[in-house]
């Protein structure tokens, strides 16, 4: 028997940098941000569920890591050795921790304060470093494997079944799904927990509390995923949009002291995030997933204190008064003295019949690990001559049966010349390169897909579950409400100020203090690489609006205050 191959990738393999022992010179530093204390008796030091917990460092004995499981009850999955120290990523928040931590009798810890973690890992940046690669590897782990979150019953293919599990892999939370069709363990899973086939999909967390077909912001809610806006804060900077461009802003606002806030619908990564692979990135001479790479940029925000809020979707943007004011979609508002519009842009559709049926189940926009295995050793097609249909095709090529790649002109046109050969090398994809879907067929879920070839006038028809629609996006602007100077195709002019006043940035909007960055900006490059910069550079600007608007406030109060005399 062949034995199943060793995956260099899962972090679970690569303990020396998920659970690094600190050198006995580091735990010396570490020392002076801390104070030390002896256990008397067994006991948790934090427990899942609690936030803003302390983080600990082992110097004797060990302390014991649990994890709840919904299937099997808490068990142990590992134990912290002198020099190992405890947490993941949920730590720079206040969002609930995932695991629980067992201190031994005896047991001697370097304890460091939550409210002074910061200090720490920012005062000590080698360090620092390595506490925040270990939190990045162990959280991907837990949602590799599905361990330290919650149980989602119901059909893989199902819309909402897709829905809950893509906005919690994207969001970095573990998720195990069971569909109760294919596996013989979920009877008895839906009786425990009293549910019936109606209620499906139903989210079971570890609790044992049943959910059946929650939203996306109930779930954010009810997992502590969202960090919702302060009340009475006003924000110098409110960042709408987390992709890569919304993601800059926010790591080098929140990095140079800037009280920022970022606002997402969805998940951070935007449609970078949905990317199996970013291969000319500079800096990733491999390449590195969208959601990687959205992953670390996260945290990275985090670290700076940056507040993200996700599922939180702005529904209107008030820019008559200032500080501005922003509607969010539950009726919270809040201000800000200077918006960063990282929008971006929406999925393009496919004008067929049934377009909308299948949409969510069946017709895809990503193509992550998560798609890849929905459709593992099926047919499927991708629709689009760009880079990110040519990125798909290749990373979905490897676990489907084959993939039928449909384009309406050449793929050299519009395609990197690497993603190109890859593709007309590939035994498993097939290319049509004049081709359109002329129907889409299917009872609850799709089942079929019929396209014509242009060239060579021959229709066909091929059983399939599973589309991947990558031709383009239009931007997301319509929650402007008029607030914003457009052009013509709706993205946002940058640049021109009214009356002909220069602005402080290209990346400045008609109106003042209120910037554009990314996809999202008119005449912008649509690329990661860009994006990022312009959400990087657009800060300077930030800075020297706030220190005008701080100016002008000094001369109004100075007015007054003389006019008083």
């Amino acid at each position: 028997m062949i034995p199943t191959p060793i995956d260099p990738t899962d972090p679970w393999l690569r303990q020396a940098q998920t659970f690094p022992v600190l050198s006995a010179e580091m735990i010396e530093r570490a020392k002076a941000y801390g104070r030390e204390e002896i256990v008397a008796d067994d006991g948790f030091v934090f427990e899942r569920g609690q936030r803003a917990i302390d983080f600990f460092l082992v110097l004797e004995g060990e302390i014991e890591l649990f994890i709840d499981d919904v299937r099997r009850g808490r068990r142990s999955v590992f134990t912290y050795h002198p020099g190992q120290f405890s947490g993941e990523q949920n730590i720079f928040t206040r969002r609930p921790m995932l695991l629980s931590g067992l201190a031994k009798s005896g047991s001697r810890l370097l304890r460091v304060a939550n409210r002074d973690f910061h200090a720490f890992i920012t005062g000590e940046p080698d360090i620092g470093e390595t506490i925040i690669r270990a939190y990045i590897l162990r959280r991907a782990g837990f949602v590799r494997h599905a361990e330290g979150g919650v149980l989602l019953m119901g059909n893989r293919h199902h819309a909402d079944v897709l829905r809950i599990q893509r906005f919690l892999t994207r969001n970095l939370y573990p998720v195990a799904v069971v569909d109760p069709a294919t596996e013989d363990g979920a009877a008895p899973l839906m009786q425990r927990f009293g549910a019936m086939s109606g209620d499906l999909p139903v989210v079971v967390t570890p609790d044992n509390k049943i959910w059946s077909r929650p939203s996306n912001a109930a779930l954010a809610d009810l997992l502590g995923i969202s960090e919702p806006p302060e009340a009475d804060v006003v924000y110098d900077v409110a960042v709408v949009g987390a992709g890569p461009a919304g993601l800059a802003a926010s790591v080098y606002g929140a990095s140079e002291g800037l009280n920022t806030i970022v606002l997402e619908t969805l998940a951070p990564g935007g449609q970078a995030g949905t990317s199996s692979k970013i291969e000319n990135y500079l800096g990733f001479p491999t390449g590195i997933s969208g959601q990687a790479l959205a992953g670390r940029a996260h945290i990275q925000a985090q670290k700076f204190g940056a507040r993200i809020s996700v599922s939180r979707e702005v529904t209107k943007l008030d820019c008559s008064t200032h500080p501005y004011r922003l509607v969010l979609d539950d009726e919270t508002e809040l201000r800000a003295r200077t918006v960063v519009i990282a929008t971006g842009a929406r999925y393009r559709k496919l004008d067929v019949l049934n377009y909308d049926k299948f949409e969510g189940q069946g017709i895809h926009y990503a193509a992550t690990a998560m798609e890849a295995q929905v459709c593992a050793e099926e047919n499927i097609i991708v629709v689009g001559g760009g880079n990110s249909a040519g990125q798909a095709a290749v990373f979905l090529s490897r676990t489907v049966k084959h993939v039928h790649m449909l384009m309406r002109s050449g793929i050299a046109s519009t395609m990197s010349d690497y993603l190109v050969q890859r593709i007309e090398s590939s035994p498993r994809i097939s290319l049509y390169q004049q081709a359109e879907i002329t129907a889409l067929q299917g009872d609850k879920t799709l089942e079929s897909v019929s396209w014509i070839d242009h060239g060579s006038g021959v229709t066909h028809a091929l059983a399939v579950t599973s589309i991947f629609v990558m031709i383009g996006a239009s931007p997301n602007t319509g929650w402007l409400d008029g607030c914003l100077d457009l052009d013509q195709h709706g993205f946002v002019k940058t640049g021109m100020m009214p009356a002909g006043d220069l602005p402080l940035s290209p990346y400045e909007t008609s109106k003042e203090g209120i910037f554009a960055v990314g996809d999202v900006r008119a005449a912008s490059v649509k690329r990661v690489a860009s994006a990022v910069g312009e959400g990087s550079v657009v800060i300077a600007a930030i800075h020297q609006c706030l220190e005008q608007q701080r100016h002008a406030d000094r001369e109004r109060r100075a007015a007054v205050s003389s006019a008083a005399q």
